[in-house]
Parts: C-alpha cells; structure tokens; sequence
C-alpha cells in the first residue's frame, strides 16, 4: 500500500478557500465514489478547516473590554478545566528544603527541592544576589526546556538565572517532568501510545503548571522575593508553559514566552502538531486557543520571542497570534506592554534570545534599562547543581500522569429510581462534556450509491455506498437489502475498525444476516486511509487539539449511518442492531447509549476501560465503559465473548430493571440477532 505523508497529499489538493470547501462538500460535485487515498485528503482539509475555525473565532462575539471582562472570568475558568486544573489541586505543604548550595562572585545558589503534591517532587536552582538591599527583589520564575540529563534540564540554562543574580533578581530556575532529576513522562502520545491520557483530558502541560503555581507559593515564602515584581520566562516547553501560567496565576506581572508559541489553525495547516512534545498543547474540548489564553495575560506585560526558522513553532502560528492578541492590549490602553520579536534562526538558546527577554522583564519589573551583557557569566559545575542524591523512597513523579485527573469511582446504584438519575445527568455529561463537538449542524449526505456484483446478489441486492458525515468527510460501506418480498427487515449496521480490514471483500461474519436483514457493513473514516502508525498517531493528536477524537469523530460517522439508513435511503427497518468488534465494540455501546433508535448492540471482545480501551475526550473524567453499557438497558445488549468481572456493574444494572432487561451471550453474530427465530 502506498504510504504518503500529509504535508504530499496537501500539496496535492488544488488550493481552496473555506468557502470552496464548503461548497465542495453539498450535492454538487461529490456524489460519486471517492477511493481512499481522495478521502483521506478530504479528511485532512476537513481537520485544516476547523482548526482554522477555532482560530478564527476566538474573539467571536467580543468587541471591546467591556465584552471581554464580561466573558473572562468563564474563559479562565473553561481553560482552567481543560488543563484538568478547574477546581485546583489542594495546597498540600511544599516540604521544601535546601538540600546544598555553592557561593559565587556576586550571587548564591540554593539548591532546593519541594512537593507540589504528596511525593510528586519539583527541583529547582535559586539564584540570589550576595548583595541583597534591604528590601525584597525582583524575582524571576524560569520554567527549564527539553534538556536531558542526570543532573535535570536546569543545568543548561543556568545562564539565565546568573544573569539575572548579577543583575539584582531573585532567580528561580525550575526542572520539568521529563526532565527533571526524578524524571516522568512528556511524550505520552506522542511516543508512547498512552491515549488514555485523552479520555483523562490529562496533557503534562497541566502539572507543569501547577508546579509553577507552587513554585510561586514558595518564592513567596522568601524573605528575599517582592512578591508584586515576579516576572516569568522559558524556552520551547518553558515558553509554552510561560503562557499559561501567566494566564493561570496573575502574580506574574510580567511574560516573556521563547520558542513556545503556537495557533491551532497554523498549527494543523502546517501539520507541525507532531513535531511537539505532549507539554506544549492542552487538549481542548472548549476549542480555546492561545490567543484567548494570551488575553488571559493582558494588560500585563507580555513579550513573544520567537525563530523564523522553527520548524515546530513556524512564523504561522504566531504571526497569527500576535495579531489576534493586539487589540486586547489595546482595549486596554494597553499597546507598549506587548511586543513580539523573531530571528532568523532555528530552535536554539542564543543570546539574541535572552536579550529580548531579559531586559523586557527587567524594564517591566524595575522600571530601569538594564543592558544585557552576559560577559561576566561563568557557568557552574553541572554536578554543584544537583538537588538530590538519590529519588525519595515516595516519590510518584513517574506515574503522576496516571494520578493527576482525579477519576470518580463507580459504583453500582441500589434502585431503579437512582440509576435513572444517574443515567439522565451522565447523558447530559456525555452530550455536553465528552462530546461537546460533536457538528452543531448535521451536513447533507451527498450520498453515492453503486450497485455491487459479486455473489452477495443471491442473498440481496447489494450496493457499495458513500455518504457525507461532516463537512469534508466521506465514509465507505456496503449496503445489502433483502429480495425476500417483505414489507420491512430488520437492520444490522457493522462498524468495521482498522483491524478488521484485511481483504476488501470480508463479508464471513456477517453471512448469517444476508437475505433476512439490511446490512450496513460501515467503515468510519480513518479505518481504511492510507496512514503509517505516524500518521495515525499525529491525527489523533491533532484531534485532541481541535476539542475531539478521532474515535469520537468514528462514533459521529455511525450515528450519522444511522440516520443514513432510516432518512436518507427511506428503508423500513423493523429493529436497527449496532455492531463492532474489540475498540469498535465501544464505539457501539456509545451508538445505543446516544441514539435510542437502537434496539440492540452487539459486542465482541469489547475492552474494559478506556484506560485501554478508544478516547473519547475526557471522559474518565465523568464515566467509563461498563458504565455507558449500562445505558443501552433495559434494550438488548448482547456479547460474542463472556464479559470480564469488569462488566458487573452493567449486570447489576441489569438487575434493576428485573425481566425488562438482560445480558444476552451468544456463540455467533447469526446467534445474536435471533436470524435463526426470524
């Protein structure tokens, strides 16, 4: 199969603007059959457009200040929760302590270590003038880039935090997770496959910040810190960072981001979403984007210090963003205290960079020009900036991502009454929480229609079928319906998944229904595109960005088919089954929970939690699998395999409706829908 990457298959696509785009996607032009390497491109214009929507209408309905302090506080408290940080962790003790220190000509180091949660440990390096005034200083707050090694990432940056000790600040210079000296994990899906992080709205992004957050508890601590004068800077992950805590905590007063700027729109356009750690996005079911959050910032000051020739932060995206943020600083009055500045160079700490950001926050914090002259900076033995000799017997930084989002625990309700509460508020959750982006609008089906000649005609009248399911979406199946003269059939949609497609003919499974159902053999989008596991996993991160997944966008396309079969082709339908196997068995269950239309789901192998099983955005937040089973009841629900111990709480479930529900078990999908009771 041939394997083509998206920046090639875009640079196929004639260029078009939105309104093209949408005009490709009505009746005219597109009811034909499209194979699919034609739908894969229509896909990939499909996520440009709306991350070019979520960047566009960031500022929708806001016309001045007065809108804009109106709608603040729900937007920081909307980013807040997509970080996972809305309510805030509790402030534990910090526990922190100096664990060695070292002396130089014009300043000290500490070498310091705290909790920002029970065990999770944050190292860090405090620079402080020798020369200490009498009254508190200035102080920095320096969030650490990717910079691997033994001794943590702040090692490489501590040029920054002698600076700025030179210069009469207080410097407190911050390892990351992944690289700090107890390391965790930055790259989750990025490397790692761990999309369980998206049902868990979990991006390493969120304790980065709140070890910023706690970092600033324990600056304010300090004697030596003037608590009104702390400024905030860092590179690439450190810059991204920079933004949203700034965004987050209004105690800093003063911003400079470094090489972690983006927009979504850009951002998809250019397909660079893949060349960024997990740390520098937040999944977004509220489809912000870093303009709004940039506002968040103003009127303080705010400095993007940027390289032309980034690839993972092109000029783009912030070129974009810059012009977006402006005239929320000038609602403000506000216009000299933003400022952006590029060069022409790659990703690198160069000290260009550090001049633009430094004497920025200085002049903010102090009121003075302070030239920048690094001439005077001696680097320190990496080994003296060591915090600690050896992890703590306690410390949870490696597995923090697994523990960060709190999870409720389910248990089973003990009455009717209780569990249709509870049925009713986790519908309303799923709707408006988990699958907030589903399309507002639905699109017009464009649909194609092909009658199929292959031994399947003996059985049905068989038809290989396209349709639209979102602006730019094309799905693929084949259709069968039934020769056997009655007036209406049952239904069966079969949601395929990309393991399930082997041969382009595959219809053993469903051979049993051929003749007595109408059969949907349904193949969401991605499931036969022409993707490497690269491409694969880019697309999914790229979903999370735009407010989804690509498993939510399959369970649109199948409720969409279902409105396929019963609207658009006009079938009589006695009954509709909705089934899948392994990760498509999830999909299914969602089907029958969402659309009452569905008399029964099927189940084969279904996975027992969204810890390992398909993403839906944030979900494990709110719910997981054996739950939403649950509200398919008190219609069928039936399994190809014996459910583990993890679906008892779907069996009690069950329970509560007495003979109106149960749990069917069978040998084969014929077994399932009863064809041999027909």
């Amino acid at each position: 199969m041939i394997r083509l990457s998206r920046r090639r298959l875009l640079a196929a696509l004639p260029y078009c603007g939105v309104s093209l785009m949408r005009a490709q996607t009505g009746t005219q032009g597109i009811q034909r059959r499209h194979n699919a390497e034609e739908r894969y491109r229509l896909f990939l214009k499909h996520l440009e457009l709306r991350g070019a929507e979520i960047t566009d209408g960031q500022f929708r309905g806001i016309r001045g200040l007065d809108d804009w302090r109106r709608k603040r506080p729900e937007i920081r408290r909307l980013f807040l929760d997509s970080l996972g940080l809305d309510p805030l962790p509790p402030r534990t003790p910090l526990n922190a302590k100096i664990t060695g220190g070292f002396d130089r000509p014009g300043y000290r180091v500490e070498n310091i270590v705290f909790e920002s949660m029970p065990g999770f440990y944050v190292t860090g390096n405090l620079y402080l003038p020798k020369a200490a005034a009498a009254t508190r200083l200035p102080t920095i707050l320096y969030v650490s880039g990717h910079s691997p090694g033994p001794h943590g990432a702040k090692v490489d940056y501590q040029r920054h935090g002698i600076w700025f000790a030179q210069n009469g600040f207080v410097a407190f210079l911050l390892d990351t997770i992944e690289f700090g000296e107890i390391p965790g994990i930055h790259h989750g899906t990025h490397d790692l496959e761990m999309w369980y992080w998206l049902s868990l709205g979990y991006s390493p992004a969120a304790p980065e910040v709140w070890n910023a957050i706690r970092a600033l508890d324990y600056l304010e601590t300090r004697s030596e810190v003037d608590r009104s004068r702390i400024g905030m800077t860092g590179r690439s992950g450190g810059g991204a960072i920079t933004w949203f805590t700034a965004a987050a905590d209004e105690r800093i007063k003063v911003a400079a981001p470094v090489h972690g700027t983006w927009t979504i729109g850009p951002h998809v356009a250019g397909d660079v979403v893949r060349e960024n750690c997990d740390c520098i996005y937040f999944w977004n079911p509220w489809q912000l984007d870093l303009p709004v959050v940039g506002a968040l910032i103003a009127p303080r000051p705010l400095k993007i210090i940027n390289a032309s020739k980034d690839g993972a932060f092109p000029p783009a995206g912030y070129d974009r963003l810059f012009e977006l943020l402006r005239p929320v600083y000038s609602w403000y009055g506000s216009e000299d205290k933003i400022a952006e500045f590029a060069l022409e160079t790659g990703h690198q700490d160069l000290p260009p960079y550090r001049k633009e950001a430094n004497e920025w926050l200085a002049r903010w914090l102090t009121g003075k020009v302070i030239p920048f002259d690094e001439s005077k900076v001696e680097l320190a033995d990496r080994e003296q900036l060591r915090v600690l000799k050896a992890p703590p017997p306690n410390a949870r930084n490696e597995g923090i991502h697994k523990e960060f989002i709190r999870t409720p625990e389910l248990s089973a309700p003990k009455s009717l009454p209780e569990w249709q509460r509870r049925r009713s508020q986790l519908l309303r959750d799923l709707r408006e929480k988990v699958f907030r982006n589903f399309p507002r609008q639905t699109t017009e089906f464009a649909a194609w229609k092909g009658p199929e000649t292959v031994w399947t005609t003996r059985y049905a009248d068989s038809y290989n079928v396209e349709f639209t399911t979102e602006e730019s979406v094309r799905v693929h199946g084949q259709l069968f319906i039934p020769r056997n003269g009655k007036s209406s059939h049952p239904a069966l949609i079969y949601v395929k998944g990309e393991s399930d497609i082997v041969y382009s003919i595959d219809y053993d499974n469903v051979l049993s229904a051929f003749g007595n159902h109408v059969v949907l053999i349904l193949k969401p989008r991605a499931v036969d595109y022409p993707m490497n596991n690269v491409r694969l996993a880019a697309t999914k991160m790229t979903a999370g960005l735009l407010g989804t997944t690509l498993e939510s966008m399959q369970l649109w396309d199948v409720l969409r088919s279902i409105d396929y079969l019963l609207k658009d082709q006009k079938l009589p339908v006695s009954s509709l089954s909705v089934y899948g196997r392994r990760d498509m068995s999830v999909v299914a269950l969602y089907a029958g929970a969402l659309d009452e239309r569905v008399t029964r789901v099927i189940v084969d192998d279904p996975p027992v939690s969204h810890w390992s099983g398909p993403p839906f955005l944030n979900v494990l937040r709110y719910t997981d699998i054996p739950e939403v089973a649950g509200l398919v009841l008190p219609r069928e629900l039936v399994s190809l395999t014996r459910l583990p111990s993890e679906f008892d709480l779907t069996r009690r479930i069950a329970g509560l409706y007495g003979k109106q529900a149960s749990i069917r078990e069978a040998k084969a999908l014929g077994d399932a829908l009863r064809v041999w009771e027909y």
